[in-house]
Formats: C-alpha cells, sequence, structure tokens
C-alpha cells in the first residue's frame, strides 16, 4: 500500500468500525426487547473509542466502564463473541458469566470493565504501575476511559494525583457525554471544565470534539507518543453524546429534545462519512456496501451467538477462586 493509499484506508476504516459498533448495539437492543438481558449502549459516542483506540497497539492495556462495546470492538474482539457473552454462552470472551458490563478479554489487553462509577479510576493506576514495574511489555502505556459522572467521584482525583506523583504511563480518557445516568452533568457540576480539574493536578491535557473521529485520532496518537517518550501521564477530554438512554429501555423523557436533536445533527458516523465523500474517498456505492459488509457481519455474530451451547452446570464453581 502507498503512502496515498494508506491516508485514505485509515478514515475508511474507522468509518466502517463506528459502524459495526454501532449497529452490533443496536442488535444488543433488539435482542434485550426480546429478553435478552439489558444494556448499557455507546450510542453517539463511537468516534471516541475508534479515534482513540487505533492510536494505541498490543502492548497497551485498557481499562474502561459499562459502555464498553465501542472500545471492545475497536480494539479487535469478535463481535459474535461479544454477543454470545451477552446470552450467556460458552463461547463468549468469559464463558458466558459476565454479561454485557463487566468483559475482560485478555487477548486483546481489556483487562476489565467496571460498573461501579469511578470504578475503572481505582484499578487503573495499578494497571500502570505493573506495566512501569515491568510486568507487561516494554513501552506499554494504560488507557483508562470513565465519563463525566465518574469525573465528580473522588477516586477521580484520587487517580490523577497518583499517576502524577508515581509518573505512570496513563491516558485518561473522559468521554463527557453530558449524562450522569439520568441526570444533566450541569445539574452536577459546579465547573464543567472536567480537563481543567485534571491541569490542576499537573497532567497536560486537550479537550477535543469527540464526534470528531479525526480530531479524536490525531490528539490520542500526540497523547500516547508523549506518554511514551515520558513515561508520565496525559488527559484527554472528549466532548460526546449519549443519544440513547442510561440503559435499555430508558426512554430518556427527561432529556431535552432540542439538545439531543442538535446533537443527531453531529453525529459521528454521519460526520465521518461526509468528510470522505467530500475528499473524494469513498462515494454512495461505496458507502452501501459498507453498510451491507457490516449486517452481514452483525448477522453472522448472532448466528454465532444463538448456536452456541449453555455453561454446563457443574461449570459453576469455575473461576471464582483463584
Amino acid at each position: 500500500m502507498d503512502h496515498e493509499q494508506d491516508i485514505a484506508a485509515g478514515p475508511l476504516r474507522r468509518l466502517e468500525t463506528m459502524l459495526l459498533i454501532r449497529a452490533y448495539e443496536n442488535q444488543l437492543v433488539e435482542l434485550q426487547r426480546n429478553g435478552a438481558p439489558g444494556t448499557c449502549t455507546s450510542v453517539g459516542q463511537e468516534a471516541c473509542a475508534v479515534g482513540v483506540v487505533e492510536a494505541l497497539d498490543v502492548r497497551d492495556r485498557i481499562v474502561t466502564n459499562h459502555r464498553s462495546a465501542g472500545h471492545l470492538i475497536a480494539r479487535g474482539a469478535d463481535p459474535g463473541r461479544l454477543m454470545a457473552e451477552v446470552l450467556g454462552r460458552v463461547d463468549g470472551y468469559c464463558g458466558g458469566r459476565s454479561g454485557s458490563l463487566h468483559i475482560s478479554a485478555r487477548e486483546l489487553g481489556v483487562v476489565l470493565t467496571s460498573t461501579i462509577v469511578g470504578g475503572e479510576l481505582s484499578l487503573a493506576p495499578g494497571v500502570a504501575l505493573a506495566q512501569k514495574m515491568g510486568k507487561g511489555e516494554p513501552g506499554g502505556i494504560v488507557a483508562v476511559f470513565f465519563g463525566d459522572g465518574a469525573a465528580c467521584e473522588g477516586i477521580f482525583h484520587e487517580a490523577l494525583n497518583l499517576a502524577v506523583h508515581w509518573q505512570l504511563p496513563m491516558l485518561f480518557v473522559c468521554e463527557n457525554n453530558q449524562w450522569q445516568a439520568f441526570v444533566h452533568r450541569l445539574e452536577t457540576m459546579a465547573d464543567t471544565a472536567i480537563a481543567e480539574w485534571a491541569r490542576g493536578h499537573g497532567l497536560p491535557v486537550e479537550t477535543v470534539d469527540g464526534n470528531d473521529v479525526e480530531a479524536v485520532h490525531d490528539a490520542a496518537i500526540a497523547a500516547v507518543a508523549g506518554i511514551r517518550a515520558s513515561g508520565r501521564p496525559c488527559f484527554l477530554e472528549l466532548s460526546t453524546y449519549r443519544q440513547r438512554g442510561h440503559f435499555e429501555p430508558d426512554d430518556q423523557a427527561y432529556v431535552d429534545p432540542a439538545e439531543l436533536q442538535a446533537w443527531l445533527a453531529r453525529d459521528p458516523i454521519r460526520m465521518q462519512r461526509e468528510r470522505l465523500l467530500e475528499r473524494g474517498l469513498i462515494d454512495a456505492v461505496g458507502l452501501a456496501a459498507m453498510a451491507q459488509h457490516t449486517r452481514e457481519r452483525i448477522e453472522t455474530a448472532l448466528a454465532f451467538a444463538q448456536a452456541s451451547a449453555w455453561p454446563a452446570p457443574d461449570s459453576l464453581l469455575e473461576h471464582v477462586y483463584a
């Protein structure tokens, strides 16, 4: 692949990955409506996941939260195995034991996902300390994803302070999606500039349009390079929007329709699609083919998950004790 082809491939790949994440989570919603366990989706936040995770490499580790499907798929997770996990089947990443909210995928470098608000922030410094002590691959960093709600927790400041004091190789990624469960962030924060809180702890910070996957990717590339060179932490605040409810089937009755419509007009997939069309990197036929390929991948994933066996009852106590 020559240089010009490589430049084109990245934006196209990022669009396709965002489409796959969106299609996967929409399929989870359909499954939930038919009796599958509930889930928390990241619909509207795909650019954050794709832009950051593509800036990482195999040396790095990811610690994330309950809206983790995007991070996992961007990391290369098999949608079929993810779906099998949600359905409680043996072919899931954790043997059907974690549902959609507590997935760990060691082979992908995804250490854990946490449903406890701020829980990921309490554990990520330990993973980064292990990396620094040589327990991981040389040069590896830890990317920890959390929301604006977690930034209101005391552990947020504890984690930042520890990362700076111990000079841990950490990338803090705040996906500021405007909502803390059912409460708008403006109702809970006296100062809404979360990145400035991190600056106060001595971290280099950057605030980025979290719906612009290319802007996110560029910022993440620069941040990761800085962490590898210095061994010190960095902070990204990505401004985005949670398009669906806190969980399924939250009907979002508390959301201002005008605000939602304004953010929908800046949907990350729509923005990237329009950018690629403007640059001549794809046409309508190519977009249709990409969408069709995505649908086929999700259909294959669903068939795989539904065909997967249930765990044997006598395996109940496996993986419980170390």
